[in-house]
């Protein structure tokens, strides 16, 4: 189920069962994998498998997949689905787009795929695709990033079909971490927009503010804290609209409308180095004119930004 505070953005829905009752199921695992109709997506470090467009998701039959690290993503419509996760041997020079060959079907003529990361497909996958492409993704980006043990520092291995990994040494289960973060559009009494440039963005691209979570913190004291600390606004209410799973590489993003009970903004410097208040009306002039540019539709960001606006944004101007 999903909130309609907000307008659409990827990675929103959820379509498939993730069968987390089946991942130690050895005998349902092995079941599943001589099936015929079992389809494979695979990945290569932590780009995934798709048509030269974009638009899909190349799915094969176990068969046809390549060798790899193979993890259970759930089930759709009575079809079991799997990621294998192959290494990134790199390239030299580097290269977004790598036409390559997996191991083509028995009777099926050769298919031509693409190693893409989930950014560039994000917004032309279908929602199912999309689902599990967000999930593999995050089980990729944490596998890659944590392959030994946090607490005695040995090598460890995947167990519960890539839930989790073990540590033969001590013994230890590591589970993928999420880290949740805020992201919210503030709003004064006038109804204005409180926007900011941070500092790891090009000149001239202004967006919501955000930051992560805090031990010991709920995401509402979040909200309060990062706006006081990044533009010096407070903050006295705080609503809750929406999430997106953000697996780069790891992040929950929790999306918020803040009410600014103050407007003098004194900015970090750090982080954030302009912040600027916005009616519709200016937001809408600035961009236009190109003198700001504004979040892509992949991110959260964009559809908080959108409802407040009330309307689709208008067009970047400002890298054309």
């Amino acid at each position: 189920m999903t909130s309609d505070a907000l307008p659409d953005f990827p990675f929103r829905r959820s379509t498939h069962d993730r069968l987390g009752e089946r991942r130690t199921d050895e005998a349902f695992l092995a079941a599943a994998w001589s099936d015929p109709r079992t389809r494979v997506v695979a990945m290569r470090g932590v780009d995934l498998a798709a048509t030269d467009d974009g638009s899909a998701l190349i799915w094969s039959s176990p068969a046809a997949a390549p060798d790899g690290e193979r993890m259970l993503l759930g089930l759709t419509d009575g079809v079991t689905r799997f990621v294998v996760m192959t290494p990134d041997p790199g390239s030299d020079p580097p290269r977004e787009y790598d036409e390559i060959q997996v191991s083509p079907a028995v009777a099926q003529p050769p298919t031509p795929q693409y190693f893409s990361p989930l950014r560039r497909l994000a917004q032309r996958l279908t929602d199912d695709d999309a689902s599990y492409a967000v999930h593999a993704t995050a089980l990729a980006q944490w596998h890659l990033r944590h392959p030994r043990c946090a607490v005695c520092g040995a090598q460890t291995e995947v167990i519960r079909s890539g839930e989790a990994r073990h540590c033969p040494q001590c013994g230890s289960d590591h589970f993928p971490r999420t880290d949740p973060a805020v992201i919210m559009t503030v709003v004064d009494d006038e109804g204005r927009c409180l926007l900011g440039h941070n500092s790891a963005r090009a000149d001239g691209w202004y967006s919501t503010l955000a930051g992560f979570v805090e031990p010991g913190e709920s995401p509402e004291q979040a909200v309060v804290r990062e706006v006081r600390e990044e533009v010096g606004v407070e903050i006295d209410r705080v609503t809750y609209l929406g999430s997106q799973p953000w697996p780069f590489p790891s992040s929950l993003m929790l999306g918020f409308e803040a009410h600014a009970s103050s407007q003098h903004i004194v900015v970090d410097g750090k982080e954030i180095t302009e912040a600027r208040w916005f009616t519709s009306n200016e937001l809408r002039a600035a961009v236009e004119a190109g003198e700001i540019g504004l979040p892509t539709t992949i991110s959260i960001a964009g559809a908080l930004i959108t409802r407040w606006y009330g309307e689709e944004l208008p067009a970047n101007v400002l890298a054309m």
